[in-house]
């Protein structure tokens, strides 16, 4: 069960950045730093704070605190000339890189461990939780930022509005090798 675990928080893991990749691959450079009011974060942001909190979080996972020294996190939301697509996009992708590496290490019995974030202890389980539904929460913020910005352009990256039907015959096509009229 334990060793399920791991191997489906990968999988989950995999499909927000693959999600997010999808996403962000459907604007043009000028949408990637675009904001829709002073408050808002643009994409460029969020995929920069996320890049950061991956680094924090996941770098040394088992053995230091989760919040690192050098992560200055307010900065994480301030674009600087530095900041372009290609920089942004290799953060986030060592990011990834950086918790695929900390779980792929993981075997079943430190799931049982104590890791902390900010001095909090959390288990391993739940740190990698709280990590899953962060990410979450940030990809769905950049899928409606791309969205919003691709206008018409945009291709879906679930179901399109009205074909649920469709795709459901097609998963059972596909999963039992017949069509339900047939």
């Amino acid at each position: 069960m334990r060793q399920h675990f791991l191997k489906d928080a990968i999988i989950q893991f995999r499909k927000l950045k693959e999600l997010g990749v999808n996403a962000v691959d459907q604007v043009t450079d000028d949408d990637f730093f675009a904001k829709l009011d002073d408050e808002s974060s643009n994409i460029a942001i969020i995929l920069k704070h996320m890049a950061g909190n991956m680094r924090s979080r996941w770098t040394d996972f088992l053995t230091s605190d989760g919040e690192k020294p050098d992560r200055n996190r307010d900065q994480e939301f301030i674009l600087k000339p530095e900041d372009t697509r290609t920089s942004i996009m290799q953060k986030w992708d060592d990011g990834w890189k950086t918790v695929f590496n900390a779980i792929e290490l993981l075997n079943p019995e430190d799931l049982e461990k104590t890791v902390f974030i900010r001095c909090e202890p959390h288990s391993v389980i739940n740190a990698i939780n709280r990590q899953l539904t962060h990410y979450a929460y940030h990809v769905g913020q950049i899928v409606f930022l791309a969205k919003h910005f691709a206008k018409n352009n945009w291709q879906s990256l679930s179901i399109p509005k009205g074909k649920s039907e469709e795709f459901n015959i097609k998963m059972q096509d596909d999963h039992t090798g017949t069509s339900p009229a047939g």
